[in-house]
């Protein structure tokens, strides 16, 4: 037996992840039992520090601003962007565009900031439980659509429970219980990228508003990118992106110590950040990451954050994805037992609005992949640089942003044929 967990809750949410916090305290806010199983036990080390500035009226609605205003947290004003040649693109800095305080947003240290997300979950009224691994979902099979149930519950005294429940909140990240049980999982045909990544100390930061600026860089020859993240503890999060067969097939050597060496030395605009720098933890690797759930839920049961899917860390969309399906189940998880319909329809009715942004977002990685330039795009379209701007901002969910989609295909249509007709022609 595990002493301390209720038997039932309307609620579980399995994983104590952003994404999990946000749904569990918004469905508690509106008073329902909400219980939270989080297998490790906080802080604990977690990749993706930056935030973008439409997670700020998540975070309102959770009613964390003001311990966010009050975090040791850099303050991130810009997202800005250096070419293969190492030369700096005009930054797209938030409040120029939409002069509020929503466009100040942070770069946050994930063991602190999930920690925060987590304590502020428990005093508003969720059952926080931490080191309570979920061994499985409980399904009903008796109708023929399998319906959860609840969960079965290992301590870390080894002791096991099961607790019944009349929603399951699938928040256990990329391992995702429910998607990998039911085989759910669709891998992206397109975004087969892998990424090495560690932290510097001394690394250059800018100063003002551009301290806290996350700074895209591309690799010389355009094979890759990196992402440069200043924290508040001193150092900086500094990570490759690329193909997956270009970063570990094809290379002499498999050490992804020295493949994040060879791709340092091949980024102009990385290098004097880092020249009186030093290394200061391991190098960490994740492997073909992008992927989704076939559907966002079932009958008595809901998929949020990476439990879901995962896009690309290109624009730092992970915890805007995580916190806005957070609230977007939590909503429809709330509708749904006011109205005593716990369906795979009712608990999943917010899918196709956040898929829609999820789209949106994943267009704008591909066509980065394929070559697009952020600067080339803005001269030629000097009026749409503010729904640029909204889409690095993370207003994925407006539609009035696809008056960029022509112009992208436009640019897409004209680089094809640059390309082709330089492929046609004989080399003297």
């Amino acid at each position: 037996m595990v002493s301390g967990l209720p038997a039932h809750s309307e609620v579980i949410v399995i994983g104590g992840g952003p994404a999990g916090a946000t749904a569990a305290t918004l469905v508690a806010q509106h008073g329902r039992s909400v219980t939270l199983l989080e297998r490790e036990r906080f802080p604990r080390f977690h990749v993706g520090e930056s935030l973008i500035p439409e997670t700020f009226w998540v975070l309102e609605r959770l009613g964390m601003l003001d311990r966010m205003r009050d975090s040791p947290f850099v303050e991130k004003h810009s997202v800005q962007f250096v070419n293969e040649k190492g030369i700096l693109s005009e930054p797209f800095y938030f409040h120029d565009h939409k002069p509020q305080e929503s466009s100040r947003t942070w770069q946050v240290v994930r063991s602190e900031f999930d920690e925060m997300m987590l304590r502020n979950a428990a005093a508003q009224g969720v059952d926080v439980h931490e080191g309570m691994r979920v061994r499985e979902v409980l399904f009903d099979e008796t109708s023929g659509t399998p319906r959860a149930t609840g969960v079965r519950v290992q301590d870390e005294s080894g002791g096991v429970c099961d607790i019944t429940a009349d929603v399951v909140v699938d928040a256990s990240g990329q391992g995702s219980m429910i998607m990998s049980r039911l085989g759910l999982r669709a891998w992206d045909p397109e975004l087969k990228k892998a990424a090495i990544w560690t932290y510097w100390k001394a690394a250059d930061r800018g100063t003002g508003r551009d301290e806290g600026a996350t700074i895209v860089m591309q690799l010389d020859d355009k094979q890759g990118w990196f992402w440069y993240i200043p924290l508040h503890d001193g150092t900086v999060s500094v990570g490759v992106v690329a193909g997956f067969d270009y970063l570990f097939k094809e290379r002499t050597t498999k050490d992804p110590e020295a493949i994040y060496f060879e791709e340092v030395a091949r980024c102009p605009g990385l290098q004097p950040k880092i020249a009186a720098a030093e290394v200061a933890a391991p190098i960490r690797v994740a492997k073909e990451y992008s992927y989704r759930s076939s559907t966002v839920s079932g009958d008595g049961w809901v998929l949020v954050g990476d439990a879901f899917g995962f896009l690309d860390p290109l624009y730092s969309s992970g915890l805007l994805l995580a916190l806005k399906s957070g609230q977007l189940a939590a909503d429809a998880v709330t509708a749904a037992l006011a109205a005593g319909d716990t369906s795979a329809a009712k608990l999943g009715a917010w899918g196709p609005e956040y898929i829609r942004g999820l789209e949106r977002m994943r267009r704008l990685v591909c066509e980065f992949y394929e070559g697009f330039n952020f600067g080339k795009f803005v001269q030629r379209h000097p009026h749409l640089k503010g729904h640029v701007t909204d889409l690095l901002i993370g207003d994925l969910f407006n539609d009035r942003v696809d008056e960029i989609v022509e112009p992208l295909n436009a640019m897409r249509r004209e680089e094809r044929s640059r390309l082709a007709g330089a492929a046609a022609t004989p080399r003297g």
